[in-house]
């Protein structure tokens, strides 16, 4: 049970950041330069005294010991003696650092932390994120799990233990929701309970990791972090097919294929030797960025904004670096030179584009390369096509042939007398209408050569079976994807302050100076790039990927900051067990079902959320994990919650973008031209009730029922969780959730007899669990309010009922369906069921 903040737990919390230091190395006898001082001077000193040499002061700088010593900005074992620290309590406005226009304070508990570390002799250490991980030893505590030893091992240093096991009906919601992002059924729950065997945990683990749904829920980050969406973006948001690389990557994530080669595939699945449709498919990943299509764009400069956002989206994805200040100067904190951004872009500069979509009636707007990935059908019925233009064309050279043969075999001169009478009239100056010549021509063309009228309809005939395989391939329904391809040879330039056309330095294909180089026969393109994040000495991949992964089971990630892992990023609350399930992760093979499965299986994910008065004096924010976190579902999980409880969830796997329920008119403001139809296409029937996943995402204007979501405009790793009366206005107002609630109400009404029966059913399908007699009390009296409510407003029980494309069933009665509808929309709206706990 979530805890409440009443006057005496917030004055607990209160007290509890003020002896969260306790939690904290740095108020102990050993420092650690990338724990307690790094922080300090990367957020107050790196950006004028780090490694962007064009924007340094003073000559100084501080990132690298040696350079700092040299200008004696301390001296180690003397820090009364040391400039820094004579700037650092200094009164003058001039001499204090950092200086007033800076906004940076420097706080007194961190003074004396540097004054401490310098007395100390100020030692450095390369930061924990560049350095290759090994293994550490599994702390010797009695924990079999390895993931619980680690953590147990921090919380006895903060006098915590791990909480008691999550009671089974909460924690198989939780793991089903975690792993497919649907809720259990009753049926599930009870078997689950039931089972005392002692791997009944293990076997829901091991059937939710082979479900169908597993890849649909574990899909949704990458999306995030691909920038995926179903338009191009801007006012022109012209719409694509990129939904068929989606529906590639669930079916990958299914089969559980190894990290290592899907992203290779992701990367660069083009440049693999005979590479399949499939793998070249994989490359959409890399254009799934916006595309500006609107007038006036320069193509050239349009093209720059894609390549800048694959770097980022790159480097963010798998490097867990920001790269995106090395665009314009060198990183101001990370040590990420301007020339290792481009020669890194170099990989992703040799795509046959122009930058900008193509044009045209059609909602679609693409910009090549292209791949045709047709369905089934479409390539049955092109086959067809495609036969019948070579049976037209089959005798297309004999009939050129004897065209020509014609022509050469006519005489070019004939000797003869001329008539003695001419039979037509001679009349100079006569201009013959249209029609007339139009009749003139026919008559010539069927008098004159009446074998060229065949040949002529012969040659007609090809040309429209051609045109019709033509119109066939470019029509909305079938599929061309924006992929990948280095087909065209460019120079790649160091551009100065990132102005495409103030380019400076050629440089090539090369990976950051102050990482591992590239493997002696890796090639000096995409591939090479893939070949080069999965070396043994890379120090960020695997760290990056088990962090997000930490992320999911727990809401946040062992570094919190998992979209950077670089200098300016959060110190790990857990360096040892990062280390040690990276290394696990990579000589695992990269399998990532493996790895979730032993997240999952730990006494750290399955210990209860319940939070206690200590939990929030020593450790408020949960850092140490003796608790299980407590969060908010995302808004596309809550909408398929309610879809399946309900029973309405339409569980088909894939396919084209569907149009659930909206507000009127939520295109309209794209349409300012007539020429293409920005009408909201509500779908129908089935398709209305498909998973969150498969909505169209339509840059411009996101579904405005979905909160606390990327704007898929670029690649994002993090997201956001708000609580807001907005999110309660939708999910009581929202067509799909009383909907939901509505077909809910009459299946409960249909599966119980009694009031009881059917409100513990409805609660069990929502929750997972059985309502409390204390909740069951407080159902039963929102029902027999519900009643009174309906039964004196007849209309507004048709109204209720009437929302919806469903059906209802019209032998229930309206009054009483409309109460159950209420209870049942109350429980979709309660706090647990819109929490992962």
């Amino acid at each position: 049970m979530f805890v409440r903040p009443t006057p005496l737990r917030l004055l607990a919390l209160a007290l509890g950041f003020m002896g969260a230091g306790a939690v904290n190395a740095a108020d102990t006898s050993t420092l650690e330069y990338n724990r307690d001082i790094r922080p300090i001077l990367s957020e107050n000193c790196f950006y004028c005294h780090g490694p962007d040499a064009n924007k340094r002061e003073g000559k100084l700088r501080l990132d690298i010991r040696e350079e700092a010593l040299k200008q004696k900005a301390f001296i180690p074992g003397d820090a009364a003696g040391s400039e820094l620290i004579k700037r650092l309590f200094s009164k003058d406005e001039d001499e204090v650092m950092p200086p007033p226009e800076a906004h940076r304070t420097v706080t007194a508990a961190q003074k004396e932390i540097l004054k401490r570390w310098i007395n100390a002799g100020a030692p450095y250490e390369e930061h924990w994120a560049f350095v290759v991980p090994r293994r550490p030893t599994v702390p010797a505590v009695n924990e079999p799990h390895p993931i619980d030893a680690f953590v147990t091992e921090r919380l006895k240093s903060a006098g915590l233990a791990l909480s008691p096991e999550a009671p089974r009906a909460v924690l198989l919601r939780r793991l089903s929701l975690d792993l497919t992002g649907l809720p259990p059924t009753p049926e599930e729950t009870a078997a689950f309970v039931a089972d005392r065997s002692p791997d009944a945990y293990e076997k829901q683990v091991d059937r939710l990791l082979a479900s169908v749904h597993y890849g649909e829920r574990m899909v949704l980050p990458w999306l995030d972090a691909s920038r995926y969406a179903d338009s191009n973006g801007f006012q022109q948001d012209g719409d694509t097919f990129q939904w068929v690389w989606r529906d590639w990557l669930v079916r990958q994530l299914n089969a559980d294929k190894p990290f290592d080669q899907l992203s290779t595939e992701l990367l660069a699945g083009d440049l693999l030797p005979h590479a399949t449709l499939e793998q070249k498919l994989a490359t959409a990943f890399n254009r799934n960025h916006i595309l500006n299509g609107e007038g006036g764009n320069i193509a050239e400069e349009q093209r720059y904004v894609s390549l800048f956002d694959r770097v980022d989206t790159v480097s963010t994805t798998w490097l867990g670096l920001t790269l995106a200040c090395a665009q314009c100067h060198d990183h101001k904190y990370d040590p990420l030179t301007q020339k290792d951004y481009y020669s890194l872009l170099d990989a992703f500069n040799h795509v046959p584009e122009r930058g900008v979509p193509g044009g045209g009636p059609s909602r679609f707007r693409l910009d090549q390369p292209l791949l045709e990935v047709p369905t089934q059908e479409q390539v049955a019925k092109l086959a067809q096509l495609e036969a019948d233009y070579e049976t037209k064309n089959k005798d297309s050279a004999a009939l050129q042939a004897k065209a020509f043969e014609a022509w050469l075999a006519l005489p070019l001169e004939k000797k003869g007398l001329l008539d003695e009478k001419l039979k037509g009239a001679i009349a100079p100056g006569v201009k013959p209408t249209a029609a007339q010549q139009k009749a003139l021509l026919a008559h010539y063309n069927k008098n004159v050569f009446p074998e060229d009228r065949k040949k002529s309809a012969a040659f007609k005939a090809i040309d429209n079976a051609k045109t019709a395989v033509a119109k066939f391939k470019s029509a909305d329904t079938y599929a061309r994807v924006m992929v990948m391809s280095d087909a065209t040879a460019r120079e790649t330039n160091i551009l100065d302050r990132g102005a495409y056309l103030s380019k400076k330095e050629k440089v090539t294909f090369n990976t950051p100076a102050f990482l591992p180089k590239l493997p002696p026969n890796a090639p000096a393109n995409r591939l090479g790039l893939a070949q080069w994040l999965f070396t043994p000495t890379h120090p960020l991949t695997a760290r990056v990927q088990v962090n997000r992964q930490w992320q999911h089971f727990f809401g946040q990630g062992l570094v919190r900051t998992s979209e950077d892992l670089g200098v300016q990023s959060d110190t790990p609350t857990h360096r040892a067990l990062l280390d040690w399930l990276a290394v696990e992760y990579r000589e695992s093979g990269w399998k990532t079902k493996a790895l979730q499965k032993l997240i999952v299986t730990s006494r750290t994910y399955r210990q209860s959320s319940h939070v206690t008065p200590e939990h929030l004096a020593k450790d408020p924010e949960n850092k140490l994990l003796a608790h299980a976190p407590r969060f908010r579902l995302p808004s596309l999980i809550l909408r398929d919650v309610a879809l399946a409880s309900s029973g309405l969830l339409n569980a088909k796997i894939g396919g084209t973008p569907v149009y659930p329920y909206l507000p009127p008119a939520p295109w309209e403001s794209l349409a300012i031209t007539k020429e293409r139809d920005f009408t909201y296409p509500t779908s129908k029937g089935a398709d209305l009730y498909r998973r969150s996943l498969y909505t169209f995402w339509r840059r411009t204007i996101a579904p405005v029922n979905m909160f606390d979501v990327s704007s898929r405009q670029t690649c994002r790793v993090r997201t956001t969780q708000t609580t807001s009366p907005l999110h309660a206005l939708t999910m009581l107002n929202d067509p799909t959730w009383v909907e939901a609630a509505r077909v809910l109400a009459e299946r409960v009404s249909k599966e119980q007899a009694t009031d009881d029966a059917r409100l513990a059913r409805a609660y069990a399908l929502i929750l997972s669990r059985p309502p409390t007699e204390r909740e069951q009390a407080l159902l039963r009296h929102l029902l027999a309010r519900q009643r009174t409510v309906y039964a004196n407003d007849a209309k507004s029980a048709d109204a209720l009922l009437a929302i919806g494309e469903s059906k209802r069933d019209p032998t229930l009665p309206n009054t009483e369906q409309a109460a159950l509808t209420a209870a049942c929309l109350a429980l979709l709206n309660l706090d647990a069921a819109q929490t992962r706990e």
